[in-house]
């Protein structure tokens, strides 16, 4: 599932100009995915309010 929206929403989406361009873009999309959207395997959280009711700190 993963790699499926990675591909239709960023890879198919995007022209990168440089590798610091696709690390940009990639970045940004990562962030979404990770930061804003909820995901239906975790009752509708975002992996990161998932990983904070967990008490887990996913920044380390």
């Amino acid at each position: 599932s993963f790699n499926g929206r990675l591909r239709d929403e960023c890879l198919n989406t995007h022209w990168f100009l440089s590798l610091d361009d696709a690390r940009a873009k990639l970045e940004a999309w990562r962030w979404d995915f990770n930061e804003t959207r909820p995901h239906t395997s975790l009752g509708f959280m975002t992996p990161a309010e998932f990983a904070s009711s967990a008490g887990v700190n996913p920044g380390r």
